[in-house]
């Protein structure tokens, strides 16, 4: 039964996300505006697909310029953000040559960097920077890699630079993995959903498909600001405490969902 799931949202994710590759592809040459907003309903339609159900404690911002910081678990995160509000993700260069996921990084406007070349550091900054001047709301998955989804790695501070000295909002949000089958999800369940370390995407994802479905929260810090925070260091210190704060409340039941 599971193989046979896992066979069925894989079509229907093929068959729902090629034709609408090009649409979005005009969207980005003919209607800019467009371009930001169709990849939110592109991906609740794929949450649908998958069986992920997100609850939502709080508000994200629905207008830029911002930058979410969050904590990495799984690269089902893209799509849980995503559906949430009209954003483009930072993430690795090397995603850029990933087949078809490269792509679709591409058609959401992704900003590419490479952390271990400091000249392209600064290009990918002053990109954020032209981006978020332009009103565009980034995703920043600031821990730098991803984890397992029961702890919240230290945040990375270098690229909080390109909100340094500004008034751009920067909200923390927290992504907890919570439920499998309208039950809590158990402890040995967590590694088919939270991708890190060294695992094969093709196998995870197959081994993911035919689990689900699957509840996810995403608690909403309130807004911050270097103008308020001082620089990015302690920008990045303290939107790292409210993630923390956000997956422990949660996973022990003392967030409020919404």
């Amino acid at each position: 039964m599971s193989r046979f799931r896992a066979t069925l949202v894989l079509l229907t994710f093929a068959g729902v996300t090629l034709p609408l590759m090009p649409v979005q592809q005009l969207f980005i040459w003919f209607w800019p505006r467009m371009a930001r907003r169709f990849p939110m309903h592109y991906h609740r339609l794929v949450l649908r697909i998958l069986g992920v159900r997100v609850r939502r404690d709080g508000e994200t911002l629905q207008q830029g310029p911002a930058i979410f910081a969050a904590n990495h678990v799984s690269w089902l995160d893209i799509v849980i953000l995503s559906s949430l509000a009209p954003v483009s993700f930072i993430a690795r260069h090397d995603i850029n040559t990933w087949p078809l996921f490269g792509a679709l990084a591409r058609l959401q406007r992704t900003v590419f960097v490479d952390r271990a070349r400091r000249h392209t550091s600064r290009a990918s900054r002053d990109e954020m920077r032209e981006r978020l001047a332009a009103g565009d709301m980034l995703v920043l998955f600031a821990e730098g890699t991803s984890g397992d989804g029961t702890r919240v790695l230290p945040f990375k501070s270098t690229f909080f630079s390109a909100v340094e000295n500004s008034n751009v909002a920067v909200q923390p949000l927290s992504v907890v993995y919570t439920g499998h089958r309208a039950l809590p999800m158990p402890r040995h369940l967590r590694p088919l959903y939270a991708w890190y370390g060294d695992m094969e995407m093709p196998p995870h994802l197959w081994a993911a498909m035919a689990q689900g479905p699957i509840e996810v929260n995403i608690v909403c810090h309130a807004p911050l600001s270097t103008a308020d925070h001082g620089d990015r260091k302690t920008l990045a210190k303290k939107a790292e405490e409210a993630v923390r704060r956000g997956l422990v409340d949660t996973l022990h039941g003392r967030a409020k969902m919404s």
